[in-house]
């Protein structure tokens, strides 16, 4: 037997955006019913490099199809400037549950970037107004081409409205999506006040508030994803339908875990968790609802979901480099 070593453009390739929105839905009701193993997030901390790697486990189980993996991912906020490297980067492993054999190893950034997206995607489909045709996007680092190409696959966005502090950043977005949306630069409020938001920055002190957003408007808050972090206002968050991917996660490392940690958020203000929408135990958008919120901190399952439409793929197209890994 041999192991597909699989890098980013091979990633890239065999990863259909539809697909991949299928999948992290799949995952998100096999966790709901109870069909998947997903340990805690472990993180080693390592304040001598301003960084930490974090260790991502999953198995589960979906309707014609089960599968498991493991993600090894760092956040090294320093590293674009002192190493010319992306301040994250992983490593997936992905294994044959059957019998433990590793059938891939992939790269795990080009992996989390379509993840993440996709997970916004399902949230959105759930969440958002079904005639929305704009977006707003807060950060337009490499998350922000993801949240656009997967939202658009659950709603037919024409317009979309970026916003950073970075101009350099702006442009490149503009000139990625000026052919196929209607994409232009503006402010945080601007952003905020599409039918759709998708927030992607690792702010502490919240740059999104009541009045930055419209009266309906759907927010993905995807930039939470370590303790301290915190993108959005907390009287937004107490006015908004607040929908989970994880209660342990979120809690301690997603959008809510500082006025959590406050006792400005409780239990009472969480409305649920994406897989009991996803599965049906609970509505999603509902005819009176104003502002509703997804705090995703991205989880284990989407990465083994991602993981197995890429591997599907790639041995389908040949891709990748096939080695003896175990000599066996």
């Amino acid at each position: 037997m041999e192991t597909l070593l699989l890098a980013k453009e091979d990633v890239h390739e065999n990863t259909p955006m539809g697909e991949l929105v299928a999948a992290v839905r799949d995952a998100f009701a096999a966790y709901e019913r109870g069909d998947a193993q997903m340990p805690a997030k472990s993180y080693i901390d390592l304040p001598e490099y301003n960084g930490d790697f974090r260790s991502m486990p999953a198995y589960l189980r979906a309707a014609d199809w089960d599968a498991a993996g493991l993600k090894w991912v760092n956040v090294h906020p320093d590293n674009p400037d002192s190493f010319d490297l992306p301040t994250v980067m992983g490593t997936m492993i992905y294994s044959d549950p059957k019998n433990a054999y590793p059938l891939a190893i992939m790269d795990g950034t080009e992996l989390t970037m379509k993840r993440t997206g996709a997970a916004a995607a399902v949230a959105t489909d759930a969440l958002a107004v079904a005639d929305a045709t704009s977006l707003g996007i807060v950060g337009a680092g490499v998350q922000s081409y993801t949240q656009l190409e997967a939202i658009s696959e659950v709603r037919d966005i024409e317009e979309v409205v970026v916003s950073d502090l970075r101009e350099e950043r702006v442009e490149r977005f503009l000139t990625r999506f000026e052919d196929d949306f209607d994409v232009r630069a503006g402010t945080i409020s601007e952003a905020g006040h599409c039918d759709v938001l998708s927030t992607v920055t690792p702010v502490e002190s919240p740059i999104v508030h009541p009045e930055d957003v419209g009266d309906h408007t759907h927010v993905n808050a995807m930039g939470a994803d370590a303790e301290g972090k915190h993108e959005l206002a907390d009287d937004l968050l107490l006015a908004a339908k607040i929908v989970i991917d994880d209660y342990a996660q979120t809690t301690h490392s997603g959008e809510i875990n500082v006025p959590w940690a406050a006792g400005v958020l409780s239990d009472d203000d969480l409305y649920g968790e994406i897989g009991e929408i996803v599965t049906g135990a609970k509505a999603g958008r509902e005819p009176g609802d104003g502002v509703t919120v997804f705090d995703s901190t991205g989880l284990a399952i989407q990465d083994v979901a991602a993981a197995h439409v890429v591997y599907e793929h790639a041995n389908e197209h040949d891709n990748g480099t096939a080695f003896d890994l175990l000599g066996v």
